[in-house]
């Protein structure tokens, strides 16, 4: 579709807000906080400073915050609420929140929930209404200014720079208005596209954004994945959650003899390693499923067959990445501490420590 009239009613609409909102900061001085967390009685904290931004922005250019997504109105619940924001702190993104649904605001559902919010839990209430909305994008923009040596009025440089280096985009849950619709519009001028959890009209060939520009009508559990999908962002795993030691040092440890808790393949019992790819829609992310016993639900010394069969999607995904993908099955166990992996495909062996397993691996 031709975008052009709806991307300069976007910019229109973030135009009139910053202005609303200029004014709101003469006539109501002490309306924000002006500071990185909010006070007693009071959980807006307006525009960063040229402190905040240089303190925060600098995490979005070496890759501390990949991007932010900018949150508009409340979830149905202070729990789903806190799912939602939990989701997008384990992606390392900020959460800019503003507006209001049937009077519940999101920030207010996380106080709610027991989350703290503030700059530095990457949890930001920008502001009460809708106009602080544009508090988000003026941050975008900000950086650019800062960091990516970008002039006022550069339109074309500022797309390449949001599309290309900050990873953000919108989430307004609850009825769109138009003037929120306005909003989405505007962020699409960035290169951030829009994912709601309400029926409302998509825009989803590609063109200013990577991928589609608005998506609607995601349910609360899958929408931050899809947010994430839409918008491109790799996430890099900083720390495995497991209940041993984990890096590349452990490699090339050996489990032998009585310190074997577990085994499988290597000529002992058939093992197998496959993996394969799917369609989007085939694969629900980090879903794991253990057909048989667990480990703790063997005894110590077992021999057991092993197949471990991942189902892989994504939208530049090629077939000719399986025995790539396939190979890292190796590394990823291996990086274990009390974990021993050898060969691939069908002729893997495992081996499993004893302290592995009481550690709770």
């Amino acid at each position: 579709p031709y975008l052009a009239p709806a991307l300069d009613a976007g910019m229109a609409t973030f135009f009139a807000e910053e202005i609303i909102e200029a004014i709101r900061y003469l006539e109501q001085p002490d309306f924000y906080t002006k500071q990185e967390d909010p006070t007693d009685n009071n959980i807006w904290l307006g525009a960063a400073d040229d402190v905040i931004l240089r303190k925060r922005g600098i995490e979005f250019v070496d890759g501390t915050a990949p991007g932010f997504a900018a949150i508009l109105g409340a979830a149905p619940s202070p729990e789903i609420a806190k799912n939602i924001a939990q989701e997008l702190q384990e992606k390392n993104l900020y959460i800019f929140m503003a507006a209001d649904h049937e009077g519940k605001r999101f920030s207010e559902q996380l106080l709610e929930a027991g989350v703290q919010i503030g700059w530095p839990t990457r949890l930001v209430s920008f502001g009460p209404d809708i106009s602080a909305a544009v508090f988000a994008a003026g941050f975008a923009i900000r950086v650019g200014f800062t960091f990516g040596g970008i002039g006022p009025g550069d339109y074309r440089n500022h797309l390449i720079y949001q599309k290309d280096r900050t990873f953000a985009f919108a989430m307004p849950l609850g009825y769109v208005t138009d003037e929120w619709y306005a909003n989405a519009l505007g962020c699409v001028n960035f290169g951030f596209p829009t994912i709601a959890d309400t029926p409302i009209p998509e825009i989803l060939p590609t063109g200013v954004c990577t991928y589609e520009h608005v998506v609607s009508n995601v349910p609360h559990d899958k929408i931050v994945a899809k947010a994430i999908e839409v918008r491109g962002l790799k996430v890099t795993v900083a720390e495995v959650p497991v209940p041993v030691a984990y890096g590349p040092a452990f490699e090339g440890e050996r489990v032998r003899g009585e310190d074997i808790y577990l085994e499988t393949g290597g000529g002992r019992t058939p093992m197998v390693e496959w993996v394969t790819s799917k369609r989007m829609d085939e694969v629900e992310d980090e879903k794991i499923e253990v057909i048989g016993p667990e480990i703790t639900d063997v005894p110590s010394g077992s021999k057991l067959p092993l197949a471990i069969a991942v189902e892989v999607a994504g939208r530049e995904m090629q077939d000719d990445y399986e025995p790539i993908l396939e190979r890292q099955i190796h590394h990823l166990i291996n990086y274990a501490q009390g974990a021993m992996h050898i060969g691939q495909r069908d002729i893997a062996w495992l081996r499993v420590a004893k302290s592995a397993v009481e550690k709770g691996f």
